[in-house]
């Protein structure tokens, strides 16, 4: 029998990943761990991770159910719904396409993935690491546009993206209480908006089937992709009625 997948937890490894440890499971249908934070709780059903992420750091042993997802999975997921360029090359975006794309789901709850990260203190829950979103990244110009962006992606198959935390966020999208998951209305912003944005990155060509995109990084305007952030911030505005300036 085919596993429900109507809420999906998606956990990364910000401070608050630790929270999710004490959180019930009956609120969630099916829990994505990405990079470190399978550590936080045993009953994780998916890792996801890059072809960086160390060996060393993944489960020695796990459930027949759970699965490893790697790039040759969510590349071609991410493809599907524009490629890297415009999805936004951290994880914690590649987890959100691939959970679109494989599992469906009605609700999307991010926890740990805020993106905002302490001068001072720790800035993973396990203490301090390497903050992936704030490497020179091209894709990475504008965190809040690339949430727009999964927000309506999402929107558009019927999916609520909603962030647990109760911390600053980059995440542009709705605060929720976990314990009121199962209870959220089904209704998801209007993507009407979303045929700006589009038009623009099909204007652009900036498709990268490999998913390495940054193998070509040379013909990519950042001043070309800023204009289609701010296009993606005004049709989320637009769609959910909530102020999103930069």
């Amino acid at each position: 029998m085919a596993q429900k997948t109507d809420i999906v937890l998606v956990l990364g490894s910000g401070p608050n990943a630790k929270e999710a440890a004490t959180l019930d499971r009956a609120s969630f249908d099916r829990i994505v761990a990405i990079n470190n934070a399978w550590q936080v709780r045993a009953d994780w059903d998916d890792l996801i991770y890059p072809e960086d992420f160390p060996a060393a750091r993944r489960p020695t042993c796990r459930q027949p159910t759970q699965r490893f997802i790697e790039a040759d999975q969510f590349v071609p997921t991410q493809n599907a719904y524009g490629g890297f360029v415009y999805a936004g090359g951290t994880m914690a975006f590649t987890a959100g396409y691939w959970v679109l794309h494989a599992l469906r789901p009605k609700v999307m709850a991010f926890l740990g993935c805020d993106m905002v990260y302490p001068k001072s203190g720790p800035t993973h829950f396990y203490g301090t690491g390497t903050a992936d979103p704030l490497r020179p990244d091209i894709t990475l110009q504008d965190l809040g546009a690339k949430s727009a962006r999964l927000g309506l992606m999402a929107a558009t198959q019927g999916c609520r993206c909603v962030n647990l935390s109760t911390a600053a966020s980059e995440l542009l999208f709705e605060r929720v209480n976990p314990a009121h998951l199962r209870d959220l209305p089904g209704d998801v912003p209007d993507t009407t908006a979303m045929a700006v944005p589009l038009q623009q990155e099909e204007e652009l060509k900036y498709f990268v089937p490999t998913g390495r995109y940054w193998e070509e990084e040379a013909r990519f305007d950042p001043a070309a992709l800023a204009r289609l952030d701010v296009a993606w911030r005004a049709a989320w505005s637009g769609a959910t009625g909530a102020s999103c300036a930069a």
